[in-house]
């Protein structure tokens, strides 16, 4: 009985999380002609959407592999070297998770605009290249894994840079494909920071292209939007479909431990 209850709630915990998703697609999938593709060809051929989908591409990529390195790094040291005024810095890492992205805005603005980064791929990866959220998670999963193998890869004349790219960053499969999926779905979606440091077609992301395609004359077009949604949202699905048991594994092991 117990059982089944349970089943029970994550079946109905399920379809409220699966509404959506299916509402979006039903949308999409809804013409004035009856059920087709109509909207999928219209959204994919209407503007550069093929180029909001390279930038989006692009941009994320860069931010992943600058996110791994940049993180595993500062959260290495964090986790096991005593750094002057160490205890200091990771506090500020903490509380950069709470500062809301926003208050930053401005700033941001007004130092890519001084830099001539406005406009440019560097303005939409540099600010983002390393995540505090990142460095918390791979600290506190180095914390609690013992430098056994680090030591001994030291007695065998291997660098710190050799240590850890050949022995602590094996060891950080399950953290770093929660970091992967965090980053990656953080700027896939992100809408406000490349909207505000973009000023032409050719460099804008996929939300914020999906966002001008939306809008018409009086009113949003709903079918149009819910098929740039679509496309825009399986990249993240097909990613976490294949990473899931990674992703699992990283946030039960850091919880345990």
């Amino acid at each position: 009985m117990k059982r089944a209850v349970q089943i029970g709630l994550l079946l109905v915990i399920f379809a409220v999380m699966a509404y959506p998703l299916v509402w979006m697609v039903s949308i999409s999938l809804r013409t004035g002609e009856g059920v087709d593709l109509r909207y999928y060809r219209e959204v994919w051929q209407a503007g550069p959407f093929d180029r909001y989908f390279i930038n989006s591409v692009i941009v994320v990529s860069v931010v992943l592999v600058a996110n791994i390195i940049i993180c595993s790094m500062a959260g290495y040291a964090f986790a096991r070297y005593r750094i002057p005024g160490g205890q200091i810095l990771f506090f500020l890492v903490i509380s950069m998770i709470m500062l809301p992205k926003q208050v930053i805005l401005v700033p941001l603005y007004i130092l890519m605009q001084k830099l001539g980064l406005i406009d440019t791929y560097a303005a939409l990866t540099l600010p983002f290249a390393a995540d505090p959220f990142n460095i918390f998670l791979i600290r506190q999963f180095l914390v609690s894994v013992p430098p056994d193998c680090e030591e001994a890869a030291r007695l065998e004349g291997a660098g710190e840079l050799t240590v850890l790219f050949r022995v602590v960053l094996p060891m950080l499969k399950p953290a770093l494909a929660v970091v992967a999926i965090h980053t990656c779905l953080i700027n896939w979606n992100s809408f406000l920071f490349p909207f505000i440091l973009t000023n032409t077609t050719s460099m804008r992301t996929l939300p914020v292209g999906l966002a001008m395609l939306s809008q018409g004359a009086h009113s949003i077009d709903w079918g149009h939007l819910m098929a740039g949604a679509v496309i825009a949202s399986l990249p993240v699905i097909v990613a976490f479909l294949i990473f899931q048991r990674q992703i699992i594994s990283g946030l039960t092991s850091g919880m345990s431990k």
